[in-house]
């Protein structure tokens, strides 16, 4: 018999590929699936990592009361997680307000996003590449509730950050916001953004 951490592992990897690269929810959720059903009984937070990633292919599906679900599970399971926990080292501060938030903006409820990501913005590492993509997401949260000077102002915190990292989840999430905020052109704010955002691309 194999090593269900090992194998779980390899599993959830191979979803990022599918849901991150390919962009096939499908694919990717019937990976985590399988992870999380591997790994139950051997590693609290592989499976809470599967479960949260699976509500985020749910998400991406739009199918909210099975993403609700995955993120109730993702929860339970990493909060039973011990420091010898065999995934121990996947974890990170601000993960599941990340990807909850992500869930909710693929979810169309931008309002609930906001607040997850609000309170994940300040947990992720100063300067990562995972506080760009917050950053980012955060951004579009708020432009998408017409809140444009808090979009935009989280929109240069996002650049600041993807100008250290060059990080290229970050980066594509700042292009899109930007793409969002076109209706505004004709605020100063937004055209002081583009402007900025001309030179990341120059750069």
């Amino acid at each position: 018999m194999g090593d269900p951490v090992s194998e779980g592992l390899a599993l959830l990897r191979t979803s990022f590929v599918a849901l991150y690269g390919e962009k096939n929810p499908s694919a990717g959720l019937e990976l985590t699936l399988e992870t999380a059903e591997k790994v139950q009984r051997s590693s609290n937070i592989l499976g809470g990592l599967a479960f949260l990633h699976s509500a985020e292919a749910y998400a991406m599906l739009r199918r909210r009361i099975e993403c609700e679900k995955s993120l109730r599970a993702a929860e339970r399971f990493l909060g039973r997680a011990e420091p010898n926990d065999a995934g121990f080292s996947m974890v990170s501060p601000g993960q599941f307000g990340r990807l909850a938030g992500s869930c909710f903006l693929f979810l169309g409820d931008a309002p609930r996003a906001e607040v997850l990501l609000q309170e994940s913005v300040t947990e992720v590492r100063e300067k990562s590449k995972s506080q760009a993509i917050v950053l980012g997401n955060l951004a579009l949260a708020r432009i998408r509730q017409k809140k444009v000077d808090e979009a935009v102002g989280t929109l240069h915190r996002a650049i600041e950050v993807v100008e250290g990292n060059r990080g290229g989840g970050g980066l594509n999430l700042i292009f899109k916001a930007g793409k969002e905020l076109q209706s505004w052109n004709d605020l100063s704010g937004v055209r002081d953004l583009n402007s900025r955002l001309f030179g990341l691309i120059a750069a």
